[in-house]
């Protein structure tokens, strides 16, 4: 049976104590780390996989969903909370289950189920051979693009210019919004006309995104979301 690899966030002692409780109690949870903070779950996912995330909403400094938004590769995620309110606007996300303080072992039962049933699914996937790659109607031939060589795409009216290492750009007939549905996590949106591979970028200053030559400008709309996602990858933080 595949183990799934999973973390618990929470800020509450007693919330985590029950976690690991949980988790324990089914064999195809692997308990990774016990995290009091968001900055402390990010700190694990990147030293090492991790497959599910248990997360509470509701957290000072920066709450579950900003956490999850914030992260480019995005795994698993049940979000846990003591607020109905917030049921509706966690489904935003790309949740597999929502759990609803006080929950007892069934509710996490059939969450688990849930977790289970999506990583034999990415599994099934996954024995077939990754399309790693956009097929673009660039005029009046197709191109493969490699999405590991995109730096970044440019959105230009009803085209997207994508911007490839190694080559010159390609003009799509597509909208950003279409585009975008066909990328990997890692790609963020950071402007209305703007692309970016985070994990490509070279620099970042005062809200300019060095990469590939261009300075990329982070939108309004876009601010706070890229601004969680600094405060998560960045090592030496301001006290």
């Amino acid at each position: 049976m595949k183990q799934i690899r999973c973390i618990a966030v929470d800020d509450e002692p007693m919330a985590l104590e029950k976690l690991e409780s949980y988790i324990r109690r089914l064999p195809f949870l692997e308990l990774v780390a016990l995290c009091e903070s968001p900055l402390e779950a990010v700190q694990v996912m990147t030293g090492q996989r991790v497959d599910a995330l248990f997360v509470d909403i509701n957290m000072p400094d920066l709450n579950g969903m900003e956490l999850v938004s914030s992260l480019p590769d995005p795994p698993m995620v049940v979000f846990t909370t003591a607020y109905a309110e917030y049921a509706a606007e966690s489904y935003r996300f790309p949740a597999v289950d929502y759990l609803l303080k006080p929950f007892d072992f069934a509710d996490f039962q059939r969450a688990a189920g849930r977790l289970l049933k999506q990583a034999s699914l990415a599994s099934a996937r996954q024995a077939v051979p990754d399309e790693d790659y956009l097929l673009v109607k660039d005029g009046y031939k197709y191109v493969s693009i490699r999405t590991t060589d995109i730096l970044y795409i440019q959105g230009m009216r009803d085209y997207a210019q994508i911007h490839v290492e190694g080559r010159k750009p390609v003009m799509a007939g597509t909208s950003m919004a279409q585009i975008r549905e066909k990328l990997p996590p890692c790609f963020m949106q950071v402007h209305r006309s703007w692309i970016v591979n985070v994990r490509k970028v070279r620099e970042i200053e005062r809200m300019r995104i060095v990469i590939g030559g261009e300075r990329i400008p982070v939108g309004d709309n876009y601010k706070q979301q890229f601004l969680d996602f600094l405060r998560l990858h960045t090592l030496d933080k301001e006290k």
